[in-house]
């Protein structure tokens, strides 16, 4: 089986270069690349950078380029306070972009811009504790205020780029497996990773520590 992972955020790609410092890092169009031997599994990994302009493409470069079998997206993502905890794994089952204003009639975006990931293939139980949920998408990060919106609309998370690279597999009929490590909670009043850096890429070197440990588990347990 041919997988490629897809990294986004900037410290997320650190974090991934600083555990593995051993990875065969080489250029592509949208920036860095890697291979990574994890387990006995030949992996090519993609930073993807952050928001849906990058995240779309290159979820379709790696579609056309690499043909992947399976993309995987590991990633960090803020957890609504009181629903979930930071270290929770959330596996990403529907996503849906929230940033897109229209003021000239009803085109019905949120719904356009949904998606639905099609998980048959994954085994039952899967091999790690996860959150089945959907996760709410924006060029930003979670506006305290939308809270209570996109809790209504049944997200519990946010971050940058899943609904991007949903959409893409979507249209393409491709494989893509999102798991996303809570690495700050968000309220309606305030985010604990607002104005601390620091404290983020603390945290987004755990979830990817966490993340790879797991991955050859999802790997080996996949349905061909």
């Amino acid at each position: 089986m041919k997988v490629v992972v897809i990294i986004s955020a900037i410290a997320e790609w650190n974090a991934v270069k600083e555990l593995y410092p051993q990875l065969q890092v080489f250029q592509y169009p949208y920036g860095e690349a890697a291979k990574l031997n994890l387990n006995g599994w030949e992996l090519t990994l993609y930073h993807g950078g952050w928001g849906k302009i990058s995240s779309a493409g290159v979820m379709q470069y790696v579609i056309d380029h690499d043909q992947p079998d399976l993309t995987v997206n590991l990633g960090t993502c803020g957890g609504f306070e009181g629903v979930l905890d930071v270290g929770e794994v959330v596996l990403v089952e529907r996503t849906f972009v929230y940033d897109i204003v229209e003021l000239m009639g009803d085109l019905n975006i949120l719904d356009y811009y949904a998606s639905t990931l099609a998980l048959g293939w994954l085994p039952d139980p899967v091999p790690h504790p996860v959150r089945r949920g959907l996760i709410a998408s924006a060029d930003s990060d979670l506006p305290p205020e939308k809270i209570p919106y996109l809790k209504s609309k049944g997200a519990i998370a946010g971050d940058w780029e899943s609904g991007a690279l949903a959409w893409v597999a979507n249209k393409n009929n491709a494989r893509l497996l999102i798991l996303r490590g809570v690495s700050d909670l968000v309220s309606e009043q305030a985010g604990e990773a607002y104005d601390n850096l620091a404290m983020f890429e603390a945290r987004a070197k755990e979830v990817m520590e966490k993340l790879f440990i797991q991955l050859p588990d999802w790997l080996n347990s996949i349905k061909r």
